[in-house]
């Protein structure tokens, strides 16, 4: 297992708090049946890291091929 340290500004720290507060939430309302549980900022960051790895080890899966969107979009053509 690899650990990984980004820097990112308050303003994006704070979002992606909320963010986390709002997917726990909705798993809490889907009463845990989501794909990764409640979510902490350091889980929701594990998650989208996940898929995006998947963009080279599943490109085909939804995941994958959504996250090539994200860069595409970016103008990152992978």
């Amino acid at each position: 297992m690899k650990k990984i340290v980004i820097q990112v500004s308050d303003e994006t720290a704070t979002s992606l708090y909320e963010l986390a507060t709002r997917c726990t939430d909705e798993n809490e309302r889907r009463d845990g049946f989501t794909s990764h549980g409640a979510l902490g900022v350091s889980s929701l960051m594990a998650m989208l890291a996940e898929d995006a790895a998947m963009v080279i080890t599943r490109a085909g899966s939804w995941e994958g091929a959504n996250m090539a969107q994200v860069f595409s979009s970016h103008g990152y053509e992978v």
